[in-house]
């Protein structure tokens, strides 16, 4: 059989340069006239070409098929068939079907893009989707405060990390930051932890709540195993934040019993927490060295710190100067660890009988400079005679060198006399000094679940099952300064349960005394509170306008402060917010407090009531509306109001429920006394309605002074 052309069914060369020419032919008329009738289009040239090739194509396929005999197995494999061995039609045009070369220009077929093309253009290739992954909100959190985090190491701005947090959002998942801050500080320098801790105290109660720094410790607790891999002195470290927040007062001391129940027992957290409660909350003096054991505020170790104190006191007994060494003294800038000075400097009078002149002359300079506070005097000479025993193996005379000091010290006036040797005095002092520290830490448990509850009923119930009432003073002072270093709200609390417990269990002396404490270690309450001095004034303030304090109590307050005392700048203070115009309603709220009523409506709530009860009211509904008011600095618009009504009416109705307001104590004689001189300023006024209004006020003066609930020096002589 005769083997087929190789080219049959193929363009020959001929042709191909045929094709050529007429495609060139084709372009060079299409690019002359697009649109021209006489030269067509590229799309017709080719059409023509094609069928002149499809004729050749058929013309070639009949001869090579008459030289096969017909077809059978050595046929020509381009004939097209099918597996029938039926001919198939070739499509028009030449496109053919399956097998077949298709069309010259093949438009239909898929276009392949090549990147390595010069005019590859990356929008053309096909879309493509890819699953992104999901993150969660809390992923979303834990990765946006770490460089929240690690921008506050920078700059230490400690308002610019709050209001960062703050619009963060996400409130409930601040406990992972709690811990992603301190496990960061953990691995740090000792700068970054006081700055961590500094930090927890500036957003606890205004962007993190109590609970959420609970939890983030918990969180620490639990993770402390992994994080020892990274840092290996993660228990000491962690111990020693958590006895911070308990000193800082932002974690309560009830979470170390709380953990131990929640901490396997051979757990490093158990270690932790146990380091915490037996290595550093139960050391004496703790809340100042735990407090410092970073540097603090200073930037220096509490090493360095009584280095420097016993350089300056060698120095001083050197040279003599006291001047000098009271300007070394206060450059140390340290006035929370004057009581180290003090005890420095007993000890060395102790050891050298010659320096001991000196010694006394420095530390009363000192105090009458104001430069050592009186709690901190006293401090000093506590700490010497808790050291007595230690003391008396290198100095025997130890003892009554002591008592010598402390005599010559009270009978100068540089210690306090109410100062208690308990290194001298035995078991006595011992005991009580137990007794005391039991109640100071009871008291503040008492606190911080009335700043969580806001019962006030709790908090008397849970004052009165104390005891010590000897102690109610310490319980004023641990409340206010609680609650100075707290959020408004807690500072309100605060101003609310004073009046209560004044009602119940209080006497003014006990509140007087708390407030003399307080302004007393003003100086040092200052160190963690910038703005501790108003505030202070702001709680005196309030305590007189809600009659906790009478404005004598002031001045009582005053004549206990020592010379040059801070504190009386603080009382000052306090005098002018107290005496200012609508001093009442603008100190109601000076925390955002009081029940948010204009002076107006208040008024009318007032009126209302009191119409209601001239006309037939109970007695004992009209007390309590005018209790429920919460008002008590302004119950003198009661007493105004109820009088004016009463010369209307020409009833003495309102009277009774005015004696009846005094009886129970919801009306003070302080508020009392305002009313009535309200009243009496207005006489020539309310005369031109009520012409005998003159002799009615006189009559209710001489009832109200008879029943004891006016004061009998009340002149009665208008103002006019």
């Amino acid at each position: 059989m005769t083997s087929p052309r190789k080219d049959a069914g193929f363009l020959t060369q001929d042709q191909r340069e045929k094709l050529r020419i007429a495609v060139q032919n084709a372009e060079t008329q299409s690019l002359a006239s697009p649109r021209s009738p006489t030269g067509g289009t590229t799309s017709a040239l080719l059409q023509q070409y094609e069928l002149q090739m499809l004729e050749q194509k058929r013309a070639a396929a009949a001869a090579a098929a008459a030289r096969g005999g017909g077809g059978g197995g050595g046929g020509p494999r381009h004939v097209r068939r099918s597996h029938s061995g039926k001919a198939i039609k070739v499509k028009k045009d030449g496109a053919g079907g399956k097998g077949t070369w298709g069309k010259l220009i093949e438009t239909d077929a898929e276009a392949c893009l090549d990147r390595n093309d010069p005019n590859y253009d990356s929008g053309e290739e096909p879309y493509e989707l890819v699953e992104a992954p999901v993150s969660t909100p809390l992923e979303d959190y834990k990765k946006s405060v770490v460089p929240l985090i690690e921008e506050y190491f920078s700059n230490g701005d400690v308002k610019l990390a709050a209001s960062d947090l703050k619009e963060l959002g996400h409130d409930g998942f601040h406990c992972y930051f709690v811990k992603k801050l301190v496990s960061t500080a953990m691995d740090r320098h000792d700068k970054e932890k006081e700055m961590a801790s500094v930090l927890l105290s500036y957003l606890y109660g205004n962007v993190v709540s109590s609970t959420q720094i609970r939890l983030g410790f918990v969180l620490l607790l639990e993770a402390v195993d992994d994080l020892a891999v990274d840092i290996p002195d993660v228990v000491d470290v962690l111990a020693l934040f958590i006895a911070r927040a308990v000193v800082d007062d932002i974690l309560p001391p009830a979470f170390l019993s709380n953990a131990k129940v929640s901490l396997s027992g051979s757990s490093k957290g158990m270690q932790v927490v146990q380091i915490a409660e037996k290595s550093y909350l139960s050391a004496p003096h703790h809340a100042e060295l735990i407090e410092r054991r970073w540097g603090g505020s200073t930037h220096i170790t509490v090493e360095e710190v009584k280095r420097r104190i016993a350089d300056l006191l060698k120095e001083y007994i050197r040279n003599g100067d006291t001047a000098e060494a009271c300007r070394c003294i206060r450059e140390l800038a340290v006035p929370f660890f004057h009581h180290e000075v003090v005890k420095r400097a007993l000890t060395l009078g102790m050891e050298s009988p010659a320096a001991e002149a000196l010694i006394v002359k420095l530390l009363k300079e000192a105090s009458e400079e104001c430069l050592v506070s009186s709690s901190q005097m006293m401090k000093g000479f506590h700490r010497v005679a808790e050291s007595l025993d230690d003391l008396i193996l290198d100095i025997p005379s130890a003892k009554s060198e002591f008592q010598l000091l402390v005599s010559k010290a009270i009978s100068e006036g540089w210690l306090d006399s109410s100062y208690v040797n308990s290194g001298v005095n035995g078991s006595v002092e011992d005991d009580e000094h137990e007794k005391l520290a039991r109640y100071k830490r009871e008291a503040v448990s008492i606190i911080h679940e009335y700043f969580f509850s806001d019962d006030t009923t709790e908090v008397i119930r849970s004052v009165k099952e104390l005891g010590y009432p000897e102690y109610n003073p310490i319980f004023v002072k641990k409340l206010i300064t609680i609650a100075m270093d707290r959020k408004n709200r807690e500072k309100e609390m605060a101003s609310v349960l004073l009046p209560s417990l004044s009602m119940e269990l209080f006497s003014s002396e006990d509140i007087a005394k708390g407030f003399v404490m307080l302004l007393e270690s003003a100086e040092d309450t200052a160190l963690d509170i910038l703005d501790a001095s108003d505030e202070l004034g702001l709680f005196l303030a309030r305590a007189v306008i809600d009659d906790v304090l009478a404005p004598l109590n002031l001045d009582e307050i005053s004549s206990k402060l020592p010379p040059n005392c801070s504190g009386a700048e603080t009382l000052n203070m306090a005098r002018s917010l107290a005496s200012a115009r609508h001093a009442g309603e603008r100190l109601l709220r000076c925390w955002g407090g009081g029940t948010g009523w204009a002076v107006e409506d208040a008024k009318d709530k007032i009126t209302k009531l009191l119409e209601e009860y001239e006309s037939g009211g109970d007695v004992g509904e009209a007390c309590n509306c005018i209790r429920e008011l919460g008002m008590s600095f302004f119950n003198h618009e009661v007493v105004k109001k109820a009088l004016v009504m009463a010369m209307e009416k020409k009833n003495e109705r309102t009277l009774n429920l005015l004696q009846e307001c005094f009886g129970e104590g919801i009306i003070t004689i302080n508020q009392m006394t305002k009313g009535f001189s309200r009243v009496r300023d207005g006489l020539d006024d309310l005369a031109l309605d009520i012409p005998d209004a003159r002799e009615k006020f006189l009559s209710y003066v001489q009832r109200a002074k008879k029943s004891g609930w006016l004061l009998p020096g009340f002149g009665v002589a208008s103002s006019a």
